[in-house]
């Protein structure tokens, strides 16, 4: 039997498009190692060049591997063609193809299918099981109507258009059935949901709150234009994350309007601060050194970031990304050194890096549980007494306890300063130590490590902790947590 590899770049919604592949793929071995694969797929990212750059190199070194390598996703309209004829790729085909994967892989004739079958594509497949994963992801929605001018996305994608909701529902209950507890509602532009089909997210939300065996729906990222009063009211469904993330993608007004932005600062501020009154930590994407930022539009989007209570950011320094608006840039703007863009990342970097270390103080103090799926074990280094700023005194409630094999984490996509450690008093020492810990997410998007001797049980991947006892810790060694961006 041929051993097949799938390598995904990007977003959630590749993730799963990878997913349906899998799930949809007959008569092949799946494995994990690109190496000993006679087949790779490659699905592709194209949100910047350096994205292009990436898959391009990928597929040239599999390709001069002797690896029939298959070439899909997002990067087929902008590279497709050429590693078709530079035979980097021995078959490429657009997204709607994708659970015809069986068929395009087993073909021995070399096929270029850079067109979709129709603009309006959905996915039929339904997924039984995420193979390793305690939580899954479900596309709600395929493409984007926004026009933002640095966004390749729109063009790639499509237009929006949403999943039928009986198949959303269908497959958080055959998912639900199979011990995933925690769905990530993933799309394009989630927001847009139900926009062509008379429904909305809301209603959507309520529904997978009602599904037995599903204990925690996170979502995906939402423009802050698209959320109104009705979304708004089902934020205290308890089975909702107290986390949201909300694009802004930068501060300053102008800035905004360089950027053929739907949303305005003063609306940002005011939604901010109503969500975050509600006890929810909430998170942004943010573009540093985008042409037109000077040196006094930088500094007023400052102040403003200041205003905002954030605790979480995805940043990225500007990339002109060919096809967009920006990257023509017909206005002449001001570019950006990127030493500055630099700085400049790392001045908001540290602003929301302190906003984060507050609320989490706050919620300490206010001695509120964090509730904890445990995803994996991680050996870190626990931090020295000197480290810890406070610790409370209760225990460690089992709520959940799944039978299955952790896997070691080797990466997670969060900053390393918005982690807490669960610690008993007599754990907490005057000596860093290498210590093996349990790992999760909160459900304020935060990670937490838990020592292995601190419970009386083994704790499996899936299980659910409610934690009291824990402490607050600013720095950490060898703990292998990337920059805060995409997502578990």
């Amino acid at each position: 039997m041929l051993k097949v590899y799938f390598k995904t770049f990007g977003c959630r919604s590749n993730l799963y498009d990878t997913q349906v592949m899998i799930n949809s793929l007959k008569g092949y071995s799946l494995i994990e190692d690109a190496m000993q694969a006679d087949i790779v797929v490659i699905n592709s990212c194209t949100v910047t060049n350096k994205a292009d750059r990436e898959v391009r190199s990928y597929a040239k070194k599999y390709s001069q591997l002797g690896k029939k390598v298959i070439f899909t996703g997002c990067g087929v309209k902008h590279l497709g063609e050429s590693l078709f004829q530079k035979n980097l790729a021995f078959t490429v085909f657009a997204h709607s193809y994708k659970e015809n994967i069986t068929d395009i892989i087993s073909s021995n004739k070399r096929v270029l299918i850079a067109k979709d079958k129709t603009s309006k594509h959905i996915d039929s497949t339904l997924i039984p099981n995420i193979i390793g994963k305690v939580r899954a992801f479900i596309k709600i929605q395929e493409g984007c109507n926004f026009s933002c001018s640095y966004c390749i996305i729109p063009s790639v994608r499509g237009m929006a258009r949403s999943f039928p909701q009986e198949h959303i529902l269908e497959q958080i209950k055959l998912l639900a059935s199979n011990h995933v507890s925690e769905v990530i509602l993933t799309g394009t532009n989630i927001g847009s949901y139900g926009f062509d089909t008379n429904t909305h997210i809301a209603d959507l939300i309520t529904m997978i709150h009602n599904i037995n065996g599903i204990k925690r729906i996170r979502l995906g990222s939402l423009e802050p234009s698209q959320i109104d009063s009705k979304f708004l009211e089902i934020l205290q469904l308890p089975k909702l994350e107290r986390h949201l993330h909300i694009a802004l993608q930068h501060t300053s007004p102008t800035m905004l309007k360089i950027m053929n932005r739907k949303n305005t600062f003063q609306k940002d501020l005011e939604l901010f601060e109503y969500i975050s009154s509600m006890g929810f930590s909430l998170g942004t994407d943010y573009i540093v050194g985008h042409y037109g930022e000077s040196e006094e539009i930088f500094q007023e989007a400052v102040l403003n970031l200041e205003k905002l209570p954030l605790t979480h950011i995805h940043l990225f320094i500007y990339s002109p990304r060919t096809g967009t608006k920006s990257a023509i840039n017909k206005d002449k703007l001001q570019s950006i050194n990127g030493a500055v863009a630099k700085k400049r990342l790392k001045i908001i970097q540290d602003i929301v890096k302190k906003k984060n270390e507050k609320f989490r103080v706050n919620i300490l103090n206010k001695q509120i549980p964090l509730k904890i799926l445990i995803d994996g074990q991680k050996q870190i280094s626990l931090p020295s007494k000197q480290n810890i700023q406070k610790y409370i005194w209760t225990d460690i409630k089992v709520l959940d306890i799944k039978q299955t094999n952790l896997p070691q984490i080797s990466q997670d996509r969060h900053n390393k300063n918005n982690d807490n450690f669960a610690f008993s008093n007599s754990s907490i020492t005057d000596v860093t130590t290498l210590q093996q810990c349990y790992t999760g997410l909160d459900q304020y998007f935060n990670r937490i490590f838990i020592p292995n001797d601190l419970l009386q049980n083994d704790i499996q991947k899936g299980s659910w902790l409610d934690i009291k006892n824990y402490a607050l810790c600013k720095e950490y060694a060898n703990a292998n947590i990337a920059i805060n961006g995409w997502d578990s």
